[in-house]
């Protein structure tokens, strides 16, 4: 299990954007948090910390396990178009290790 990343940002607006523009920081973040607690017998993943300067405060965004899969293939297309192809047989062998999880 691996720390989460932490964002600093001025404002959550700021944090915002960084998501609408699919700022490629967040997804290694994410993929990186999911990789790390695959074998996790944890329900709630804690994903990233956002912490904003503006009202001095830290914002946990945290997934449920059951969404491992779909959030990994939501993310893989965003290694693809960087050609991270090591990365992207890594998020592909976990996405069927979850997909077999589920299945038994």
């Amino acid at each position: 299990m691996n720390k989460p990343k932490e964002f600093e940002v001025k404002t959550l607006n700021e944090f915002q954007e960084l998501v609408d523009k699919k700022h490629f920081s967040i997804s290694q973040a994410i993929v990186s948090s999911i990789l790390g607690n695959l074998k996790s017998r944890k329900k709630n993943i804690h994903m990233l910390s956002i912490k904003c300067l503006e009202d001095n405060t830290i914002y946990d965004i945290t997934l449920e396990k059951h969404n491992f899969a779909s959030t990994l293939q939501e993310n893989l297309k965003y290694f693809e178009e960087r050609e991270m192809y090591e990365q992207c047989a890594e998020i592909n062998s976990a996405i069927k290790t979850l997909s077999k999880i589920k299945t038994s």
